[in-house]
């Protein structure tokens, strides 16, 4: 670049320029990360006219690089002289809209973008618009995917002689045609967004056969993309235009061959529903649902049985039980026996949600077989997903009618040989605590929790304890100097080291919510006698137990009974036990 050796000031900006052109690819890196400081250092003027040009004139180089000077361009606005001159950043940026990389691509839309909002609408149409229609018709199908999404954001701000162009020329249109499914999809992907900026008129006469047309496309991949577009275009029109113009295309996505396109309707479903209205749901949807959850790809009934309780919320207050009692809750059943995990798992994850929408009655009589077979039902994920919606049913029915079902799918889960599935359930005993009161609790699942004390994998025993606090701050301190303390003070003489440490752990965790008393009466004489252990290990972990329990404790009992142990601690052969009494000594202790 002209001049950037000569002047002494921009001698670190023609080191960063050699780094531009540097072999290694870290160091072309690092360099275009810097290139707001190059740019501020040469000046709005020379950036415009030496920087931007060097840069769009190299760019074939690694993706990653490539990845970065897209999104350090869509922040250069003031660093090329402000809104005035920002067409300047067009060219490099419509370079990088081009390469074979999608992520590239795309970041290089998304600064277009953002900067297409800095442009004047006089710059918009003189500079932007062009670019548009270049990248709308250029030779690769690169360019023009790109263009698709830079139709929405100029559209709006051009006048309308532009605007009448935009759509005369074809340009969108031909894309929504183009000989390439890439291209197809993102026109497809970016046209319920083009539609939103649209008058009406375009949107009855020119979107909805496009979007018909890319319902019907040959490609999957393309159907399923119109769906998308399906929910913005119907949030557009007036209803009685919606049977007409929208509805057919969606019946006939809704029953696509293509397992994917079914998916995406599923998905998209409850965002349909509230789109169309609550007349078009009652005559059209509600069939169409059924069919979902019905389908023969487990994909789809899972993505149905997922919005049932939405789709169920949504439905019109009118006639909302007889719609559910009539036409869902059949389908539901079947779902609960399905033959596929995931789909018994999705439908495990809402369906306790029903019981708000039904009520008592209904719920008692028709969702608790539903509930009672799902907390005996073989996959793991499903009764716990039925365990950790409890609340909706609690609200509801209490938690009583569950109570002799829920206990041995709680166990088993419990007991469960993978450990992710033991500590999930773990998370969820607080909660299931607070709905099965004190009584049920210490009859049936104290000794589950003491169990997972003791578990072989560290993660389930430090949960454990964690879980020991939140109950203790449930069921208060009295109830812990009752039921937890001395089972968890028994475990300091075990001969596993390892449960003995965890004594230490539960120590900590429940000195706080427990109290100064039952601290100092019942645990700290626990955690002094361990300071003889034989194993180095729990005699450290006695030093940060006694560092962790020292704001419970009073002083006098700091200076007397705490502070000796920690000196002969702190004069121990082992330097990790050294260590940590030194620690507690200089953090906790009073001098």
């Amino acid at each position: 670049m002209a001049g950037a050796d000569g002047d002494d000031s921009l001698y670190p900006i023609a080191v960063l320029i050699d780094e531009l052109r540097n072999e290694d690819v870290q160091l072309r890196l690092n360099s275009i990360k810097k290139l707001s400081t190059i740019a501020l250092a040469l000046g709005v003027e020379r950036t415009r006219t030496e920087l931007l040009p060097f840069l769009t004139d190299t760019i074939y180089d690694e993706d990653e690089v490539l990845l970065a000077l897209a999104e350090q361009l869509g922040n250069f606005t003031m660093l090329v002289g402000g809104p005035e001159y920002v067409h300047c950043l067009l060219p490099p940026l419509e370079s990088l809209a081009t390469v074979e990389e999608t992520v590239v691509r795309d970041k290089a839309v998304e600064s277009l973008r953002k900067i297409s909002h800095e442009h004047s609408p006089v710059d918009l149409e003189v500079h932007f618009e062009p670019l548009v229609k270049r990248l709308a018709s250029g030779d690769w199908f690169t360019s023009r995917t790109s263009a698709c999404g830079l139709f929405s954001v100029c559209y709006p701000r051009v006048s309308s002689t532009s605007q009448t162009d935009f759509f005369t020329c074809m340009h969108f249109r031909n894309l929504c045609s183009d000989d390439t499914p890439m291209v197809r999809r993102a026109a497809a992907s970016k046209l319920g967004e083009f539609a939103k900026v649209l008058e009406l008129e375009y949107v009855k006469s020119d979107i909805i056969s496009l979007f018909t047309a890319l319902a019907s496309d040959e490609q999957d991949s393309v159907r399923l993309l119109a769906v998308e577009a399906c929910v913005s275009i119907a949030t557009l029109l007036p209803q009685e235009d919606l049977e007409t113009l929208v509805m057919p295309t969606l019946r006939q996505a809704a029953e696509d061959k293509s397992w994917r396109v079914r998916y995406m309707v599923a998905d998209k479903f409850s965002e349909l529903q509230k789109a169309v209205g609550p007349e078009i749901t009652k005559n059209d949807l509600v069939p169409a649902f059924q069919n979902l959850l019905k389908d023969c790809e487990a994909e789809v009934r899972a993505a149905a049985a997922n919005k049932v309780k939405e789709f169920c919320e949504n439905l019109p207050e009118d006639s909302r039980e007889t719609i559910i009692m009539t036409h869902i809750l059949p389908c539901v059943k079947e779902l609960v026996s399905d033959t596929n995990q995931h789909v018994k798992s999705a439908l495990a994850s809402v369906i306790m949600g029903l019981s708000t929408i039904l009520g008592k009655d209904n719920t008692i009589e028709h969702l608790l077989p539903l509930f009672l077979a799902q907390l005996k039902d073989e996959c793991p994920e499903v009764r716990l997903n039925i365990i950790s919606n409890l609340d909706c049913v609690n609200e509801v029915i209490g938690i009583r009618q569950l109570s002799q079902s829920l206990l041995p799918a709680i166990v088993e889960l419990a007991e469960d040989a993978k450990w992710r599935v033991r500590l999930a359930i773990i998370e969820y005993m607080p909660l299931l605590a607070g709905q099965l009161g004190v009584e049920f609790f210490d009859e049936k699942l104290n000794s589950l929790c003491m169990a997972w004390l003791v578990d072989h994998v560290y993660a389930i025993r430090e949960a454990a304890t964690c879980n020991l606090t939140k109950l203790v701050e449930k069921f208060g301190a009295e109830w812990a100097q009752n039921t937890i303390v001395p089972k968890v003070l028994g475990m300091a003489n075990d001969p596993n080291y390892l449960h003995r440490m965890t004594t230490l752990f539960c120590i900590n965790a429940l000195s706080e919510a427990c109290g100064q008393e039952i601290t100092t009466k019942h645990m700290l004489p626990v955690v002094l006698k361990m300071s003889n252990d034989q194993v180095a290990n729990v005699r450290f972990n006695v030093a940060k137990s006694l560092q962790k329990i020292g704001p419970v404790l009073d002083s006098n009992c700091l200076q007397t009974e705490v502070k000796p142990v920690l000196e002969k601690l702190a004069a121990d052969q082992d330097i990790d036990v050294k260590y940590f009494a030194q620690e507690a000594i200089s953090g906790k202790m009073p001098q």
